[in-house]
């Protein structure tokens, strides 16, 4: 049985940062030449109709109901899927965003926690820090969707790491996020150990609501840490390339820093309203990726989980 063994507890308490469970060893963690990542955007595992249900809010229906139940039912599905390695295999280590903790929107539940029970697995939980009483500023109109945390309410969301195996140094990166003051954003990072091997992993979740300048912005400050490690990188998460031009930016950059990624641009990861657009990525420096994959049809959120096979031979 492996621990998550997230170093400095004071430093992590101080810093927003939730974790605990204990991890049963599966078959991914028993083949110790691989290590095999998937990144999730689990949208408080509310459901896929983003784009329908913002338009019955905007109506004055808030659905779906009952909504402790739906999120319920909806972590054991992708806990299913995730156990029976028939979409996605069985994974080393999950990187979550959009990963609430005790929302109404999510029905109360601690999404990082409730997931890892179901699967066996460890969790380490970053929360946003979402600021109390302030009313979301407007939005472009395809960005208004989404349904927000209530003003006071005192739940939050952030991103997550799930796993099976020890983490050290867990670390959260808050973002720059100047043009979407209700809405912060972060990454996390940890060193994995496994087979006597470190890599460095970066959780992201990039501002759809930024222009490229202010999207780019946010990634310098994650390759910064990442720039910080000796170890190989692994870089993975949301980062909202909801365009082709994004999509390019994006790959440029990290190109031009070392990173690799084994995913075609114009990759769906995301869809909605019969749009299909390349939101999620995978990147690594200093390894190889032998297989990849996207885990379609998944319908917990409106995005579909990805996942890397990484070679530490």
């Amino acid at each position: 049985m492996t621990r998550f063994e997230p170093a400095a507890n004071e430093f992590l308490q101080d810093s927003g940062i939730e974790s605990g469970g204990e991890s049963r060893q599966s078959a991914a963690v028993e083949d110790n030449a691989k290590l095999i990542v998937g990144s999730y955007n689990i949208r408080y595992a509310v459901g896929q109709f983003l784009i329908s249900t913002g338009l019955l809010r905007k109506a004055g229906l808030n659905l779906p109901g009952h909504r402790s139940e739906i999120v319920a039912a909806n972590l054991l599905n992708a806990a299913e899927v995730f156990k029976s390695g028939s979409l996605v295999p069985r994974l080393d280590v999950v990187a979550l965003q959009e990963a609430d903790k005790r929302t109404m929107r999510a029905g109360g539940h601690l999404i990082a926690r409730d997931l890892a029970e179901h699967l066996g697995m460890s969790w380490v939980h970053a929360a946003a820090g979402i600021p109390r009483g302030r009313k979301p500023a407007p939005r472009q109109w395809w960005l208004d969707f989404e349904e927000q945390i209530a003003l006071h309410d005192e739940g939050d969301t952030g991103v997550a790491f799930l796993g099976n195996l020890p983490l050290d140094q867990v670390k959260r990166i808050d973002l720059p996020w100047q043009e979407c003051p209700w809405r912060p954003r972060l990454a996390l990072a940890a060193t994995i150990i496994k087979a006597d091997r470190e890599v460095r992993i970066v959780n992201c979740h990039i501002d759809p609501h930024s222009a490229v300048d202010g999207q780019m912005e946010q990634l310098e400050m994650v390759l910064e840490e990442a720039d910080m490690s000796s170890h190989p990188v692994v870089m993975l998460g949301d980062f909202n390339t909801l365009s082709r031009y994004k999509c390019k930016e994006t790959r440029l950059l990290l190109e031009s820093r070392g990173f690799t990624t084994p995913i075609p641009t114009g990759t769906p990861t995301w869809r909605g309203a019969g749009i299909r657009l390349h939101a999620d990525w995978i990147f690594v420096r200093e390894l190889e990726v032998k297989r990849w994959g996207v885990g379609r049809p998944l319908n917990v959120s409106d995005h579909w989980p990805i996942w890397a096979e990484i070679d530490l031979g």
